[in-house]
């Protein structure tokens, strides 16, 4: 393999592993923010310790998502420099907007939130939760301004055959950039439902199991509570008996924004980048059928051996432009006219290394982005499916003690993570051969382009960069074995996890020799933190 090849992997399995990261944090924020200004407005009890158990989970991702977010931009320098100094000019401003202010502010006012508890007014303190959160939202969309230009540069002029940003107006409000965003946050508040309506049903089965609650004739739960286990007491069940269905409405309403956002999003595709949604669909010749199912061998790029099984006439021409006669161009017809704008072969230029003069095949491997873009959908609407069978079962207050149900319920948790990862990568890897991808709008300026070959950093050979992905990739295991172990010993412990206050059955000394139940919450104030 090339160093070219091996960049392209170490950046994939970086980019795919710290996206697991960004939409639980997200949409888990959005939520927590939810949960503490109701608990604000109403004095329930339950939303406090939902705020403080699911915000110890939120802190967790967090973190992670911070380690394993510095190293991204570190890439850029590392093994994609001429990549680098062709956006340089036009990504300076998202990305010192998202490091500088986004950043700045979400970590700041996150910080104020862990230290803030019973210190600062409490009107405050929400504050700061949410300002948090918002500078979560406004990192994610700084990102995907840059992100979307690559996929359909604007506002920008070339000079020494380098872009130059003339309109920040038209980077910043770029329409992909905006129904990307969009897209985004659909996408992790589904994440964050189903995070939470997993969770949830384990935690009411436990219940179940351990003879906690118990159901009537007519099937209602009758609420109990134990003295042995801590934290087990009524309020307890309200605590999960809502997440799961918060959750699951959050799940559902989300996965209808993506399916909005997502239409929104084919169609633009349809139109500034037709090779990507034509190898999506697997058409290789100009017609208006929605492929339901094609068949082809593996890593293909060849439509000769493709052969469309089902499909449904009409739907692709709705799905690019609304009506059902339009024909959409196909592999086929679109291949001479890449050709014809951009070349038939790459430059004779030494940054090419040894595939200068090469043909370029236009043509990304279809069985990802065909398979990517069915996962995304499939993954989605399974997880949404889900949540509406969530709320049906649970309608009486409680689970069903099935164990092989709950093991589902967990297992769930990772549809939408696997819709919103299927989905990034269709979008990137559908972009190939292109890094910059051209805009062939008629505002757009076609001719600002970068091809994924003339990216990479010349002076890195391809065992340097097996050095960094074997290091990188052995780093971020741990992480994740780290992550998953510290997930999991908070999840199993509750929320008395996050409130050691709720544990009466350990004893403080007072200082006068005696002993407090419980202790004093006021020594437990960060324990949901750490």
């Amino acid at each position: 393999m090339e160093a070219l090849d091996i960049a392209r992997w170490q950046f994939g399995i970086v980019t795919v592993y710290h996206f697991l990261m960004v939409p639980l944090t997200i949409g888990l924020g959005t939520l927590v923010a939810i949960l503490q200004t109701r608990w604000h407005k109403t004095g329930n009890e339950a939303y406090l310790r939902m705020t403080k158990f699911w915000g110890k989970l939120f802190l967790i991702n967090f973190i992670m998502g911070v380690a394993t977010g510095i190293v991204q931009e570190f890439q850029f320098g590392m093994a994609w420099s001429e990549y680098s100094r062709f956006v340089g000019d036009v990504f300076g401003a998202p990305l010192a907007m998202e490091s500088l202010l986004a950043f700045f502010v979400e970590s700041t006012f996150l910080g104020l939130w862990i230290f803030g508890w019973k210190k600062l007014p409490a009107k405050i303190h929400l504050a700061c939760l949410w300002i948090a959160v918002c500078g979560s939202i406004f990192s994610a969309y700084f990102i995907l301004v840059a992100n979307s230009w690559m996929q359909h540069p604007v506002g920008v002029e070339m000079l020494d055959g380098h872009p130059v940003m003339v309109d920040a107006w038209a980077v910043f409000t770029n329409n992909t950039a905006l129904v990307a965003f969009f897209h985004t946050i659909t996408g992790a508040l589904a994440v964050a439902g189903g995070f939470l309506l997993g969770i949830a049903w384990y935690q009411l089965w436990r219940r179940r199991k351990d003879g906690i609650d118990t159901v009537d004739a007519k099937g209602r739960v009758v609420v109990g509570e134990s003295a042995t286990i801590p934290g087990r007491d009524r309020k307890d069940h309200s605590v999960w008996i809502k997440s799961l269905r918060i959750g699951a409405v959050v799940a559902m309403i989300a996965f209808a924004g993506s399916a909005v956002s997502g239409d929104l999003s084919g169609k633009l595709m349809f139109e500034q980048q037709p090779m990507k949604m034509a190898a999506a669909e697997a058409a290789c010749y100009d017609g208006t059928g929605f492929s339901i199912l094609s068949l082809g061998d593996l890593g293909s790029r060849d439509c000769s051996d493709v052969v469309a099984v089902m499909e449904v006439p009409g739907l692709l021409s709705f799905l690019a432009h609304n009506d059902f006669d339009t024909e959409i161009k196909g592999v086929n017809t679109l291949i001479p006219e890449y050709q014809e704008k951009y070349g038939k072969y790459l430059p004779d230029d030494p940054m090419y290394g040894d595939r200068a003069g090469t043909e370029i095949n236009y043509v990304p491997i279809m069985p990802v982005t065909y398979w990517g873009f069915r996962m995304m959908i499939g993954f989605g609407g399974l997880a949404a499916a889900a949540a509406a069978v969530a709320l049906w079962i649970t309608r009486k207050g409680t689970v069903p003690r099935s164990k092989g149900l709950m093991r589902l319920a967990l297992i769930g948790i990772l549809a939408p993570f696997g819709a919103n990862a299927a989905g990034w990568i269709f979008t990137e890897m559908g972009r190939q051969p292109f890094v910059v991808a051209p805009n062939p709008s008629m505002s757009g300026v076609d001719q600002v382009f970068l091809f994924t070959a003339a990216g990479v950093s010349p002076g890195v050979s391809a065992g340097e960069m097996v050095f960094s992905l074997v290091a990188l990739t052995s780093v971020y295991a741990v992480l994740l074995v780290v992550e998953v172990m510290l997930l999991t010993k908070y999840i199993r412990g509750g929320v008395v996890s996050a409130m050691p206050e709720l544990d009466q059955t350990k004893k403080k000394d007072d200082g006068d020799g005696g002993t407090d139940p419980g202790g004093d919450a006021d020594d437990d104030v960060l324990a949901f933190a750490y």
